[in-house]
C-alpha cells in the first residue's frame, strides 16, 4: 500500500538546493497538496508528494489506538521515509529537507518527524497532531536541534482537538524543536492565507515587506 510514484514539481531533485515533502489529507491527493506550493516561498526547492492508496493514509481517526490503524500507519510512515531517502540519494542533507502536511497529512508529518527527530530545514503542520489515543514520549527520540516548526489549527476543529495540538507542541519542544503554535478561533477545517503567511515567514524565510 501507498506505493504509487511520487508526484513532483518545482526543481528537479538533481538540481535543487532544498526539498519540501508535502503530505495530503484524507480524501485528498498528491496533486492537490502540490498545488499549495504556488502560495509558498519555495524558490529552488524540489517539491515531492507521495500519494496514499485510496487517498487515505490510515482508515481510522488519528486519535484511535495505533494498532487500529495498522498496517496502514506503518506503510504510510514508510512511504514518507522513501521520499526522504530519495532526496538524500540525490545529495540533499536533512538540514535541507522540509515537511508540510494538512489534516491527516499534518498528523502523518508530525508523527514521522517526531519519530525521526533531527535538524531539518523546517516543518509545517496545518491542523494536525501526533498520532495515537495518547501521546507516549517513549515512542519518540532524537534532537530537532532548533528545527523551526509551525502548527496552525482551529479551535474548535471537528477532527483535531486543540488539546492534541497543545500536547504535540509540548512533545516537539521536548525534542528540541523551535515551535510556533497558532490557534485560530472558529477557523474551520481549512488552510487560510494567514497560516500560509506565517509558514512563509517562519519556515520558508520569506522576506517581509
Amino acid at each position: 500500500m501507498h506505493q504509487e510514484p511520487i508526484r513532483t514539481a518545482g526543481q528537479p531533485l538533481s538540481a535543487a538546493t532544498k526539498a519540501l515533502i508535502l503530505l495530503h489529507g484524507r480524501g485528498g491527493s498528491a496533486a492537490d497538496i502540490l498545488s499549495l506550493s504556488a502560495h509558498l516561498h519555495v524558490p529552488g526547492f524540489a517539491l515531492l508528494a507521495p500519494q496514499a492508496s485510496a487517498n487515505t493514509w490510515y482508515p481510522h481517526s488519528f486519535l484511535a489506538p495505533t494498532t487500529q490503524n495498522e498496517p496502514y500507519l506503518t506503510a504510510a510512515l514508510a512511504a514518507v521515509g522513501r521520499v526522504v531517502a530519495e532526496a538524500e540519494n540525490q545529495g540533499l542533507t536533512k538540514e535541507n529537507l522540509y515537511f508540510l502536511g494538512f489534516s491527516q497529512g499534518a498528523c502523518l508529518t508530525l508523527e514521522y518527524v517526531a519519530r525521526h527527530a533531527t535538524r531539518y530545514g523546517g516543518v509545517v503542520a496545518f491542523t494536525g497532531g501526533v498520532i495515537g489515543d495518547k501521546v507516549n514520549p517513549d515512542n519518540y527520540a532524537g534532537d530537532f536541534a532548533g528545527t523551526p516548526v509551525f502548527l496552525g489549527t482551529s479551535d474548535p476543529d471537528f477532527h483535531v482537538p486543540v488539546e492534541r495540538v497543545h500536547a504535540s507542541t509540548e512533545l516537539l519542544r521536548s525534542l528540541g524543536a523551535d515551535v510556533t503554535e497558532q490557534v485560530y478561533p472558529h477557523m474551520g477545517h481549512t488552510i487560510t492565507q494567514e497560516e500560509i503567511k506565517m509558514a512563509n515567514q517562519l519556515i520558508f524565510k520569506q522576506p517581509q515587506d
